[in-house]
């Protein structure tokens, strides 16, 4: 990826007092006022490039054109972007005109699908640059990758620009999602924000040929130690409120990154009886669309490094 550091942060009102994610930080950040995210008013990107390893039905063979956007509302003690979601590594600004410019690019060169990860609190930007995108060309589908702690408001602006959402669900208790991620009230407010996602989008079809889906909502489930994550509950949300018919990946991945090892809790990876606890829920919930890893597979070492801007994914 080459960088893209065009400057470009047109005055957004939604940005005078922010109230775009569930933090309320109020400041102006057009104005320069940080809150929580600790971002500006236009579009900050940590790295963009084309990636293997999402879900083999949205990938397929030629990989997503992601996009890892800088910085989180979220903090998570255990996150593997924490060099970008948490610091500043390979931060860096990029217009509207860089983004779009990307987008087709990647797009040339027969991608997948285009990957938004972690941008809920820079949507008003993002808004704009993808219907510029799609005024100039882009028709590709557009996965929005998410940790659900967001708006129903900020999800209603991304109507009809998003073809995929890709949310985590982390918790089913909020004295665990504070502990661990700093996010209070997470356990209504991913819920209802993956509601509003799946009635924008609806469930997952996959092409009967392929196996390749264009469309709908897809649900990540990361499996933490000690039962942390509240499993059973998450799932019975997803298949007793939504639909069993969702996409649903259930990740083995888990690894003490970051700050974890100095939470007992979460000081260790998962067992194997941890994790095969957890798909057999999903499986005795019905799930249609499952996607389960390998405990010890590729995708569990695959942790990206930032710090190299040119492969931060060696493992894919």
């Amino acid at each position: 990826m080459e960088r893209l550091n065009e400057k470009c942060v047109s005055p957004d009102p939604a940005y005078d007092a922010c109230n775009i994610c569930p933090r309320l930080c109020g400041v102006n950040r057009n104005a320069g006022q940080k809150g929580f995210c600790q971002t500006g008013a236009g579009l900050e990107v940590a790295w963009a490039g084309v990636h293997g390893g999402e879900e083999p039905c949205l990938a397929g063979t030629s990989g997503v054109g992601n996009f890892f956007f800088s910085r989180c509302n979220m903090s998570c003690v255990y996150c593997q972007n924490f060099q970008i979601s948490q610091g500043d590594i390979a931060r860096q600004p990029m217009s509207e005109k860089a983004f779009v410019q990307k987008a087709l690019f990647f797009q040339e060169q027969s991608v997948r699908a285009i990957g938004l990860v972690s941008a809920g609190h820079q949507a008003p930007a993002l808004c704009r640059a993808l219907k510029a995108a799609k005024n100039a060309g882009l028709n590709i589908p557009v996965i929005y990758n998410t940790n659900a702690y967001e708006t129903v408001e900020t999800l209603k602006s991304l109507t009809g620009l998003v073809d995929i959402y890709l949310p985590d669900i982390r918790y089913s208790c909020d004295d665990a999602a504070v502990k661990y991620s700093n996010a209070p009230g997470y356990t209504a407010i991913s819920r209802n924000a993956i509601l509003e996602m799946y009635c924008q989008v609806g469930p997952v079809r996959p092409d009967p040929d392929t196996g390749l889906i264009d469309r709908g909502l897809w649900v990540r489930h990361l499996v933490l130690p000690n039962r942390l994550a509240g499993t059973w509950e998450s799932l019975c949300f997803l298949a007793l409120e939504l639909s069993p018919r969702i996409g649903l990946s259930i990740m083995s991945q888990y690894n003490p990154l970051h700050r974890a090892g100095s939470f007992e809790a979460l000081a260790r990876t998962i067992t194997a009886r941890e994790y095969e606890e957890a798909v057999d829920m999903a499986l005795s919930l019905g799930f249609e669309n499952l996607l389960t890893q390998d405990l010890e597979g590729s995708a569990r070492n695959a942790v990206p490094d930032f710090a190299d801007f040119l492969k931060p994914f060696k493992g894919f």
